[in-house]
């Protein structure tokens, strides 16, 4: 297995890329960590005539925290730094907790935050955490700079609203509130595979489990994450108790409209769906009490 033939840039500077991309426009894709680009070249299921490697842009790999709490981190950033760095343990333990289902250590070791997010894999667990979370990624060409909300990244089966000649430099992650309590859940066939459906929720709770609202996002259930609006609609403004997360795993189920594939039917997917998603909501609140013990 060996790649088509093609060219290969190693630029030095953010401008430098952005040229390249300007010039090879759709004939070029950028290389950061390579854990997906570089099998599908090699299977040449890939064939770009311009590889763009931006591994020497230093300036795109850090991880800091605004005045106002907000994270932003560069798109370069590996996956593994982000996993051990502690001011993402302290001021945003959802990322941290999810960042070791990313795959396995050797994965993650080379694998950066923006590489996944651009490949855009609707079983990847990152698009999923930013679509819960409500980030921002921030895009820029040779001409200019824009800001787009997760919500409108993410297209379809690796689609995304980036274009030809931009490059993700840095992905924001909005305040971690204090009231905000997170589970995640994922059903994989093996620990590093792929999840066949995982769920990420964050909510907002009071001391009685009284929630106050509700993020739920689903993946590997369609072409891109998903949050299933009508399960959000009916945690806000309920205690949640069992009978109420057993009502939210029918109402998942049957929001969903995943596809089947090799890995597992459509209507798997609904299924464990409802059962992924009731248990992230659970974690979630058990989250919160043990929150309340200390």
């Amino acid at each position: 297995m060996k790649p088509a033939p093609f060219e290969y840039f190693a630029p030095t500077d953010i401008s430098e890329a952005l040229d390249l991309l300007a010039r090879y426009s759709d004939e070029a894709k950028i290389l950061a960590g390579g854990q997906s680009l570089m099998p599908l070249m090699n299977m040449r299921l890939a064939r770009p005539h311009v590889l763009v490697d931006i591994n020497r842009l230093t300036a795109l790999s850090h991880i800091s925290l605004g005045t106002d709490g907000a994270l932003a981190i560069g798109a370069l950033t590996r996956q593994r730094a982000i996993e051990r760095a502690s001011l993402v343990q302290t001021h945003y333990p959802l990322l941290a907790a999810v960042m070791p289902a990313l795959g396995h250590f050797q994965i993650r070791n080379r694998g950066t935050i923006g590489g996944s997010i651009v490949h855009a894999d609707p079983a990847a667990e990152l698009p999923a955490v930013c679509l819960a979370l409500e980030a921002e990624f921030v895009l820029r060409s040779a001409v200019g700079q824009r800001t787009v909300k997760a919500a409108d990244f993410f297209r379809t089966y690796l689609t995304t609203a980036i274009e030809p000649v931009e490059m993700l430099v840095d992905v924001r992650f909005p305040p971690w509130q204090a009231q905000w309590r997170w589970g995640f859940q994922e059903i994989c066939r093996r620990e590093g595979d792929f999840a066949l459906v995982g769920a990420v929720a964050v909510l907002q709770l009071d001391d009685d489990a009284m929630c106050r609202a509700a993020r739920l996002t689903m993946f590997g259930v369609g072409g891109t994450p998903v949050r299933p609006q009508r399960a959000e609609d009916m945690l806000s403004g309920q205690r949640l108790d069992a009978r109420v997360l057993d009502q939210l795993a029918h109402v998942v189920a049957a929001e969903l409209e995943p596809d089947s594939d090799i890995h597992a039917s459509a209507e798997y997917r609904r299924e464990v769906g409802g059962v992924v998603a009731r248990r992230a909501v659970a974690m979630a609140i058990e989250n919160a009490g043990r929150r309340n013990e200390r």
